[in-house]
């Protein structure tokens, strides 16, 4: 069996590595003093946009998804440095890459339908309505004639 290559968002979805694009910076955070020497962070790009895998819905939904990560290229910029390894602020990278593209593979609910209460509906709430006016206006002072 071949080895695939890429990053696996679902069973039937994977992200070729041509459209991922990783760099490596300095982080600030945890790392001693190793921080200053080391470029620990990643910065991942992915060219959603060029991305054939996706369709044009899931790829419009994944921009929105993004939000301030997505970029006018069409491209999702996603920086991890929460850990001390570069390894581990890779797979965080990939991973947080994978559950934005899990989000936006959901379509979203359909709209809601208006519906219009039933001439019984309506009936029986007046007459409730009523009936609690009745038993409210009865717990007050009595009045001189009574």
């Amino acid at each position: 069996m071949a080895e695939e290559v890429g990053l696996r968002v679902g069973p039937s979805v994977l992200i070729p590595e041509a459209f991922l694009e990783e760099s490596f910076i300095r982080a600030s955070g945890p790392g001693g003093q190793n921080v200053n020497k080391v470029a620990t962070a990643v910065q991942l790009r992915f060219d959603a946009r060029g991305c054939r895998v996706l369709s044009d819905e899931v790829a419009v939904r994944l921009m929105r998804l993004a939000g301030s990560r997505a970029t006018k290229a069409g491209e999702i910029l996603i920086e991890a440095s929460r850990h001390r390894t570069q390894e581990r602020n890779r797979e965080d990278a990939r991973e947080r890459l994978a559950e934005l593209i899990r989000a936006a593979l959901v379509p979203p609910p359909p709209p809601r339908k208006k519906t219009r209460p039933t001439k019984g509906s309506i009936e029986r709430r007046l007459d409730a309505k009523k009936g609690r006016s009745e038993t409210k206006k009865g717990r007050g002072r009595p009045l001189h004639g009574d």
